[in-house]
């Protein structure tokens, strides 16, 4: 039996959301504050021993804040299972409690936790009139969480996270309706009080690790007492009696020591001098308390580990931060072992980012070593080492939306020909697109390593600081990965970025030309021909997908870097690329002819020479503030980093200004005029239109200006 898919409905900051689980190994993956952490939480509700009496004291707070104003609804945590076992022990538990019957045999089991109006609030909500706002509006605020309950239940057949479902089940808070079934069928009957899957599967939960030595001092999150507690109920009485017997002949010598009962008189005769004999105690003696119990006896016990030499073993305390966490995750999956071997139905294994601190290499073989018979395990991660070693099939990607975090899966829809594609594609490098907040692919190394630098010298602000990864597919082919963003996978923007290669000299052929010629024109024609059926097939992928976009250099990324107006930059590096005198020369002359053809030739003849990815290194010392951004490069970013914050914008100009500041400082009159027009627009007293016009009157010619013009 596995859990099939979990359903959050108004929990914290999950609206509606369903997760898709599969057999065996699962990952959670998405950035901070996306919910990987509630998400845990919720199942833990519901199959956590250690946590399931916090479901009876959910508050105010456990809400989703989407909601306003939450009196009135309803927190809805649904688990499904399937491939119950049919061994009849299990299918009479099911029987009577959560199972789905299908045919003669519980198939399919949905546990639920309910919190909800009581009765009393749930009735007085049925008797409103349609769309009377201001009664509804009365009756919440007679609402508080005493009158709310939680309950269990099973045998569901709605789809909770369905909002045409939600309002049929609890209300329209809207349109002021709510149904007069007070208890409706498809949540499910309340499960008997006697029954708790938590009491029938192996659960356990190993929490992300901030502090490994404090758990190892708590006695009651210390992994190695909890073995340990657990392994001393098993000592045979006979077995231990001669351990209890030394122990008992210690604590009668330590307490028969002569400095000991030296001491137990003296303190006798202070007290008597003291209180006098009246008020003194009867009797007052010194002893050993170590107990001479097992239990007792193991709480003594400490792990001593030899991390880099093998003659010397130290105290936790003493261990690295990654040795450490690898201790006491090593520890929390021998408690698994030990408690799987107990014969449970199910066994159910939820690790929260088990990376920290720990070398990618171990990462990677802990990832793909733990996976255990009969079990099902959930990570949730930040690695992308662990999600290159994961299963595409089995991701579940939480990304947020405003206050509100969605679920995306990416394998949705795929056939299995374009699952593996996708799997073999994601390395741990491209796997970053997983985690993204948005995309840029390319397809060159000049664009890998460029683009990076091209956005923070002219923005003053990174990609990663945008959210934004870009990764260059070279040549898989654009199609094979941006099928990922879709309504049905991951809806996250993604733009692409590639060249049309549209010819730059005249193809007409030319009996006069010799042969170098006309193989140019020859290459030039098939380039510009493959472009053309690029974009005409990048035009049907994107067609109807708001999450794509393409976007194309009319040329090749170096030749419209030049026609951008960079040719001062790329004459810089001359000299970087040719030793010879006159070619340099000839160079310097072809970059600034403003003639295409011989611009456009000499620039690829460069990165040819010293090849593209490392003609890009040269040509990004030459990166200043002061460089174009190519027009669809702008385009491209702005169009997967969408919508564009007042905060990124302000980040932006106030970058420009210091650009301008540090060129001349005879503009300091015109930078603190706009300084004044930029805190007003961050204040929200003017409009971007207002601080956009306000820049180009104070510094016409800064290179921002044309890029605000298009936003």
């Amino acid at each position: 039996m596995h859990i099939s898919r979990l359903q959050l409905v108004n929990y914290r900051n999950f609206s509606r959301a369903t997760v898709k689980f599969q057999k065996g190994v699962n990952t959670i993956i998405g950035e901070n504050g996306s919910g990987k952490t509630n998400l845990f939480r919720a199942i833990r509700l519901l199959l956590d021993d250690n946590l399931m009496r916090m479901a009876y004291r959910l508050d105010e707070r456990d809400f989703h804040r989407g909601l306003g104003e939450w009196r009135g609804h309803w927190i809805i945590i649904s688990l499904e299972f399937t491939d119950v076992s049919q061994d009849e022990a299990i299918q009479s538990l099911f029987l009577h409690g959560v199972g789905n019957i299908a045919g003669a045999a519980v198939d399919r089991a949905t546990y639920n936790l309910v919190f909800r109006p009581n009765v009393s609030i749930r009735q007085k909500l049925s008797e409103l009139a349609a769309g009377d706002e201001t009664a509804l509006a009365a009756l919440r605020q007679e609402i508080s969480l005493a009158d709310y309950e939680t309950v269990f239940t099973g045998k569901s057949s709605a789809d909770f996270a369905d909002p045409a479902v939600y309002r049929s089940l609890v209300g329209d808070f809207e349109a002021v309706m709510f149904p007069n079934e007070l208890t409706p069928p498809e949540i499910g009957g309340i499960v008997p009080g006697m029954f708790s899957i938590s009491n029938e599967i192996g659960f356990t939960f190993i929490q992300a690790l901030r502090d490994v030595v404090a758990e190892f001092q708590n006695n009651r999150t210390n992994p190695l007492l909890t073995l340990l507690k657990g392994k001393s109920g098993e000592i045979d009485e006979a077995a231990f009696a001669p351990i209890t017997k030394l122990v008992l002949d210690l604590n009668s010598s330590i307490e028969e020591l002569d400095d000991v009962s030296a001491i137990r008189h003296d303190i006798r005769d202070t007290i008597t001098d003291a209180a006098g004999e009246t008020y003194s105690p009867k009797s007052l003696s010194i002893r050993s308390d170590l107990s001479d119990e097992p239990d007792r006896l193991f709480q003594s016990l400490k792990l001593f580990v030899g991390e880099a030499e093998a003659d010397y073993e130290g105290g936790i305390h003493e261990l690295s931060l990654g040795g450490a966490n690898l201790i006491y995750l090593t520890l929390k999956l021998l408690e698994f072992k030990y408690q799987k071997v107990k014969q449970t139905f199910a066994n159910f294994l939820i690790v929260e980012e088990p990376e920290a601190h720990i070398h990618t290499h171990i990462q990677k073989t802990l990832f793909d070593r733990m996976n255990y018979d009969e079990t099902q395990i959930i990570y949730s991660t930040h690695s992308t080492h662990i999600s290159e070693a994961s299963n595409v099939e089995n991701i579940n990607i939480l990304g947020r939306n405003g206050s509100v975090c969605e679920v995306y899966q990416p394998s949705t829809g795929l056939d299995p020909n374009e699952i593996g594609n996708i799997q073999r594609y994601l390395d741990a490098v491209r796997s970053n697109l997983l985690f993204a907040k948005s995309v840029l692919l390319v397809e060159g190394d000049a664009e890998e390593i460029l683009i990076p630098i091209l956005i923070k010298q002219v923005f003053g602000i990174s990609l990663d600081e945008l959210g934004v990864s870009l990764i260059n597919i070279r040549s898989t082919g654009f199609s094979n990965v941006a099928i990922l963003f879709h309504d049905q996978r991951i809806r996250k923007n993604c733009a692409i970025i590639t060249d049309l290669d549209k010819a730059f000299i005249d193809l007409t052929p030319d009996p006069l030309d010799g042969d170098d010629l006309k193989k140019s024109k020859k290459r030039a024609f098939a380039s510009q021909k493959a472009g053309q059926g690029r974009a005409s097939a990048l035009a049907s992928l994107c067609q109807g997908n708001n999450w794509l976009s393409a976007h194309f250099a009319d040329h090749t990324f170096e030749v419209d870097f030049i026609l951008a107006g960079n040719s001062a930059a790329v004459v810089s590096i001359v000299g970087d690329v040719y030793s010879d005198p006159a070619t340099i020369t000839l160079a310097k002359a072809d970059l600034v002819s403003g003639d295409i053809a011989r611009s456009g030739t000499r620039v690829l003849t460069m990165a040819r020479h010293v090849g593209k990815g490392w003609f890009a290194i040269i040509l990004g010392k030459a990166i200043t503030p002061e460089v174009y951004i190519p027009g669809y490069i702008v385009k491209a970013l702005f169009n997967a980093h969408r919508p564009i914050s007042d905060e990124i914008l302000a980040c932006i100009i106030d970058y420009r200004l210091k650009v301008q500041l540090e060129a001349n400082d005879a503009l300091r009159a015109q930078f603190e005029t706009m300084h004044i027009y930029l805190e007003r627009f961050r204040t929200g007293d003017i409009d971007f239109a207002d601080v956009r016009d306000e820049m180009l009157t104070a510094f016409p010619g800064d290179r921002i200006n044309t890029i605000l013009a298009t936003l």
